[in-house]
């Protein structure tokens, strides 16, 4: 498995990605294809509703579960992780740190964590710049 990086970190689902949403886009072409040049009109725009539900269902599902239960992971994980590096909880200071930057620490080692911390609550780095700052990128190959 090759190494994460900035560069490389975005995560697709070949079958979710690449197989249903062009599969369903091209229906609801076709769809919408039809309800302009049919003589069924109406039975071509309630089938090209069909699909622009199925896909907006699909993405916002798979999204909201998926990430939800992934974000209080992460949170854990750094509180963890700040808690073993300093001795102290991190629930301290959580709340002067956005959702964006917690998820961008991440990705840093444990050496280059205490810095980029103090660095994001001083400057308040966004989560790109935090991303851009780690010099040791710290791959997180489990997330969804």
């Amino acid at each position: 498995m090759e190494a994460q990086s900035y560069k490389n970190h975005v995560r697709y689902y070949p079958p979710h990605h690449f197989v249903y949403y062009p599969v369903i886009t091209i229906l609801l072409i076709i769809s919408i294809y039809f309800s302009f040049t049919s003589n069924d009109t109406a039975i071509w725009i309630f089938i090209s509703l069909i699909f622009v539900v199925l896909f907006g269902l699909a993405f916002m599902l798979r999204q909201h579960y998926a990430l939800t239960l992934q974000n209080r992971i992460v949170k854990l994980e750094l509180r963890y992780r700040y808690l073993s590096l300093t001795g102290e909880r991190l629930e301290l200071i959580e709340d002067q740190l956005s959702d964006e930057q917690i998820f961008a620490l991440r990705f840093s080692p444990d050496k280059e964590l205490l810095i980029l911390i103090e660095k994001t609550l001083d400057e308040n780095l966004s989560g790109n710049s935090i991303k851009k700052s780690i010099t040791d990128w710290k791959g997180d190959y489990e997330r969804v």
